[in-house]
């Protein structure tokens, strides 16, 4: 292995924590900054390495302080908008060039947020209810029942994974709670702080956690940006509501070891097809659905108050289910229902998606080539044509795989069940953590049916997805399937 860049592969104490490995297989490691080869035995290549891994980490710090500080003035002197998901009630218009010229020559350019005819008056209505004395509760039955539609159903393209049949309580808060409608920018309401996996393994490294901000670390835009939908007082008033009936946000602090929840994100509700929330309750998981205290009662479901199943009662016999579906006398038929399974839409989607990018790319370089024409900066606009052109060559790649994409034949599925076939014969005692990674390897999916008390399950594997082998740019951590 032939490292450029020393400062860009290794991150922090990596080097320390990899080079072992490249020992035990014998994998030189080439270095031409240090040298040529690395030698474990001699200490100065350790400690350069170990620098340049300090180096790395520090130049990543200052980039992060430097970028937030220069987006926080943007947004507070400014008023700039820095992308993201309009609020409920705005839509995004364009706003004029991009002030970088070499984004504003890929045609990148600036929005702001303007009303949204079609639910600007929701949101003033809320406002309204919510001044003369309807609680939170009351406000979401009575837009359910009128018929609004709530933001999920409103936008289902960006809200898939709800489903949008009534308004969510936590909705109506949100909205009145919602600084931007006022007429201010607000930036920096959440962070992504980087937490250890594994308090009691620090190798393992870090995942990265969003968390919401103190309401002091907030950026508000020093003036009215945008056309406000509700004045600054009704605001102010509507705050002080909320605040004296003491709900505000809370902050709860982080568990040493979280708690295992082997059927986290497989449970969906069969009232609500909502996907269940983990509990922990008498040192056990359980997996509820609170449809009734989350949503508006004013709607097509009729829910019970609670929906709970606890894992204890579900994991033997799932796990008999699934050493079942796999056994050797019956993988014979789960193979065939797979093959017949598969779709092959997804080949066109990506195609066409690798075609768009393809288009724009040729676009571009054809106005680089008309501006060199026309006497711009040779070494400017040479730039720009690289950078196109990379573009290009990615979406090539992207054209390729799109056409990989094939349906999979009998042999291949085979081949990568046998796999997950193997692990299955040792579910039952595997550790937790290994027992979800195969669950999502699997596909599985559990729909609990309160009314019978009964389980539906499914194993419904992204054959091709399980085919890929992803790497994070500049870690060495071991590919994912």
């Amino acid at each position: 292995m032939v490292v450029g860049e020393p400062q860009r592969v290794f991150y922090d104490a990596q080097f320390n924590d990899t080079f072992p490995l490249f020992k035990h297989y014998d994998v030189p490691l080439w270095v031409p900054e240090v040298g040529g080869p690395i030698d474990s035995r001699n200490e100065a290549h350790t400690m350069i390495l170990s620098v340049f891994g300090g180096t790395s980490k520090g130049e990543r710090t200052r980039i992060q302080v430097r970028v937030q500080a220069a987006m926080a003035a943007q947004a507070q002197y400014e008023g700039r908008w820095l992308g993201g998901r309009p609020p409920y009630g705005y839509m995004l218009a364009d706003a004029g060039p991009h002030p970088n010229p070499a984004k504003a020559a890929d045609g990148k350019r600036l929005h702001r947020l303007v009303p949204n005819p079609d639910t600007d008056w929701v949101v003033r209505l809320i406002y309204g209810l919510f001044l003369t004395g309807w609680g939170i509760g009351a406000i979401a039955e009575h837009l359910t029942a009128e018929g609004i539609p709530s933001p999920s159903a409103y936008d289902r393209r960006r809200n898939p994974h709800r489903s949008g049949v009534a308004w969510a309580k936590a909705a109506v808060r949100v909205i009145l709670t919602n600084l931007r409608y006022t007429g201010h920018q607000v930036w920096n309401k959440q962070r992504k702080d980087e937490v250890l996996l594994d308090v009691r393994d620090v190798s393992l490294g870090y995942t990265t956690k969003q968390r919401w901000n103190e309401r002091d670390k907030w950026v508000i835009s020093d003036e009215i940006v945008h056309e406000p939908l509700i004045p600054r007082k009704v605001f102010d008033q509507v705050q002080q509501i909320l605040a004296g009936r003491g709900r505000g946000p809370t902050q709860h602090a982080p568990r040493r070891s979280p708690r295992p929840y082997v059927l986290k994100g497989r449970f969906m509700c069969g009232v609500c097809d909502r996907r269940m929330q983990g509990n922990w309750n008498n040192d056990q998981a359980y997996y509820r659905c609170r449809f009734p205290q989350e949503y508006a009662l004013a709607n097509k479901i009729d829910h019970p108050r609670v929906v709970y199943v606890r894992e204890a009662d579900v994991l033997p016999r799932l796990d008999g289910w699934i050493s079942t579906v796999l056994a050797p006398a019956r993988l014979h038929n789960t193979i065939d229902a797979l093959v017949q399974a598969q779709e092959a839409e997804h080949d066109d989607a990506l195609a066409d998606v690798a075609r768009r990018k393809i288009a724009g790319c040729d676009a571009k370089l054809a106005r680089y080539r008309a501006a060199l024409d026309a006497g711009a900066d040779p070494v400017t606009v040479t730039q720009w044509i690289n950078t196109a052109t990379a573009e290009r060559v990615r979406a090539e790649r992207e054209m390729q795989s799109a056409f990989r994409l094939r349906r999979l034949t009998r042999e291949e599925i085979a081949e990568m069940v046998d796999g997950i076939a193997d692990l299955s014969e040792v579910v039952a005692v595997a550790d937790p953590k290994d027992k979800a990674e195969l669950y999502e390897k699997m596909g599985l999916r559990l729909t609990y049916h309160c009314e019978t008390r009964t389980v539906e399950a499914r194993i419904e594997p992204d054959l091709h997805r399980m085919c890929q082998r992803l790497v994070s740019e500049g870690g060495l951590e071991p590919p994912c399937p």
